[in-house]
């Protein structure tokens, strides 16, 4: 007699739940650019959506919190002068948010790749970049880095996957077609350092895949999913080695958990629901709720909306369940620029989350902006650093003369201007 052998896992029966109506944002008038990406970005803080704007790009940022209707006069956040494509909170600090549009601008960025062809790491204090790569010579579709920062992979329209040592300047190991379509691709590091990549096949066939960097040749595991025109982002859980795959038009999350085991990519289950998604948010760890066996949220963003879901666990016990929250990526970081620029590389600083993840106290950003002035070899000393007992009489009488002069005039200009707009206030009221 034969017995069936099922895999054991924790992660066999993750159910996903949509939170209450009155949980979600509402009114919320997502963008319509065609850009395959996210369009939403989320931390322990805040919650980050590109909307529709005129006059140029804008996103909106809410705190958690501030769930239900959102006015509609709610501030936003301006400053492209084109839409926006895509944004990402800064994982070391919950109050600092990067953007970059189709204007060909970042905002507060520390690695872009650009319309250009260009990955670029910039010092986000000064506004300058750091290190700059032109080894693809078409648009780049996704980036993303390994857990220690060594190095980072990219896929391009190029139809190759890259993986790029930033401080070397140079790429150190690529593999043509990953995926045999056209259509975009995705890739994302694991924690093990293998390459998860979502892609098409020849006929048009969503396939996701798992590589060695160190060896192309042949993958890991090669499957196909479906028959569909949405790309596939992957949001990666490096403590669960989970893998969440979600399609733009959509309706459905599917979820994978990634092992040392053939087949080494093993389907967990889907969460179905009625309608598509234009774009997902995916919260850190130390943003989910350890009390409710909650291992990941996302936030599913409709036309109007954005709903959270919850990934669970279904658990007897109250106690906290340490063999579903090892410590994890915390928002120290675990070395400064300086450090890595010399070669260093860290995995992340852990912290617990048994007694629920208590942030600390942000590090401030320190912001310089360079003047251009700085560099000319002269400098003008304002004349309330120069020294009037050097000055002849006759000359310091003038220049306080004619300060006074000066002075006076201001003020006549002033009393000009407030009669102005008292009778302009006048002919708009229609008192006259």
């Amino acid at each position: 007699m034969s017995r069936s052998i099922v895999r054991q896992s924790k992660f066999r029966h993750v159910f996903g739940q949509v939170v209450k109506a009155e949980q979600g944002y509402d009114d919320i008038r997502v963008s319509k650019v065609t850009w395959d990406s996210s369009f939403c970005a989320v931390n322990p803080k805040f919650l980050a959506v590109i909307v529709e704007s005129s006059g140029g790009g804008a996103f909106l940022v809410l705190p958690l919190s501030k769930t239900g209707r959102v006015d509609k006069n709610y501030p936003l956040v301006i400053g492209h002068s084109g839409p926006v494509l895509d944004i990402d909170w800064c994982p070391h600090d919950d109050n600092i948010l990067a953007s970059c549009s189709e204007d060909c601008t970042a905002m507060s960025s520390a690695l872009t790749p650009g319309s250009d062809n260009l990955v670029i790491i910039w010092n986000v204090g000064t506004g300058e970049p750091l290190i700059s790569m032109d080894d693809h010579p078409d648009l780049i579709y996704s980036i993303s880095w390994n857990r220690n920062g060594s190095l980072f992979c990219t896929t391009c329209k190029d139809r190759r996957l890259r993986v790029c040592d930033p401080r070397k300047r140079e790429v150190v190991a690529e593999r043509l077609a990953p995926h045999e379509g056209i259509r975009p691709m995705r890739a994302i590091f694991t924690r093990d350092g293998n390459i998860f990549t979502t892609g098409f096949t020849r006929m048009s066939q969503r396939e996701l895949g798992l590589w060695d960097p160190t060896n192309f040749e042949e993958p890991i595991a090669l499957l196909e999913l479906d028959t569909s025109n949405g790309v596939l982002l992957p949001y990666y859980d490096a403590d669960a080695n989970m893998v969440y795959l979600c399609g733009k038009g959509d309706s459905s999350i599917r979820y994978f958990e990634i092992t040392e085991e053939p087949p080494y990519v093993h389907y967990l289950s889907t969460f179905s629901s009625k309608e598509p998604q234009r774009g997902m948010g995916f919260m850190p760890k130390r943003g989910v709720d350890v009390t409710k066996c909650e291992i990941a949220r996302l936030y599913k963003l409709h036309d109007k909306k954005c709903e959270p879901i919850t990934m669970t666990v279904p658990r007897k016990s109250d106690l906290f369940q340490d063999d579903l929250y090892p410590d994890t990526a915390g928002p120290d970081p675990a070395m400064e620029p300086e450090e890595w620029l010399e070669g260093r590389d860290e995995d992340p600083i852990l912290v617990s989350m048994k007694d629920g993840y208590m942030p600390p106290k942000s590090r401030e950003l320190k912001v310089t902006k360079k003047n251009v002035l700085d560099s000319r070899p002269t400098t003008r000393r304002s004349m309330s650093t120069v020294d009037t007992s050097s000055l002849p009489p006759q000359l310091l009488e003038r220049l306080l003369e004619e300060i006074h002069n000066l002075k006076a005039t201001v003020l006549s200009q002033e009393k000009r201007i407030c009669d102005l707009e008292n009778k302009l206030s006048q002919y708009t009221n229609g008192t006259e």
